[in-house]
């Protein structure tokens, strides 16, 4: 059975503890349950992302959309940070690392702007609780001074050119923070 955790950092965020079982024919391992996060909205997609050692995504965000990652191989570096001016933690920050050797799944609420880097090439399956809406999705850049995360990147990261043509956050518009 999976250990909830409530992230004290950021309001809404959950890290979920995954079991996994192992026999000597290989194992088992549940990666979501609608019942772990309570109150939130059923999923209705899945989706899968491959990114090669050194690539980053994102920082995006949703304002309708809550996320739930799993890296099933690889390891990853996942970058959260709290827009919503009407959260209690607006403007916090957490970083995790998951993937091979860490069973952590992550529940990500709408107005948590999310990203990764690819700290080894990673697999990364998502479930989403509506179906994509590009007119819902807006990006941060992903070393915006205001955010401030500690990424541990030498040099320039392999990013999209969406990702590499976000803006900061002081400029997104007021409604795209609910």
């Amino acid at each position: 059975m999976a250990k909830i955790q409530h992230s004290q950092a950021i309001q809404g965020v959950y890290l979920v503890h995954l079991e996994a079982k192992a026999d000597d024919r290989g194992r088992f391992l549940e990666t979501y349950r609608a019942e772990w996060i309570l109150g939130s909205p059923p999923m209705v997609q899945a989706n899968r992302s491959d990114s090669l050692r050194g690539v980053l995504r994102g920082l995006h965000f949703h304002r309708k959309q809550a996320d739930y990652w799993y890296v099933p191989s690889g390891r990853a570096l996942v970058a959260l940070y709290d827009v919503r001016r009407s959260s209690s933690t607006s403007g916090s920050r957490l970083g995790i690392e998951i993937g091979d050797g860490d069973e952590v799944a992550i529940y990500i609420p709408p107005g948590v702007a999310h990203g990764f880097l690819a700290l080894t090439d990673v697999t990364m399956t998502y479930l989403v609780d509506s179906y994509f809406d590009g007119s819902d999705e807006f990006g941060v850049r992903y070393n915006d001074p205001d955010i401030a995360f500690p990424w541990p990147i030498k040099g320039e990261p392999i990013l999209s050119e969406r990702d590499g043509a976000a803006g900061l956050l002081r400029d997104l518009p007021d409604e795209a923070r609910p």
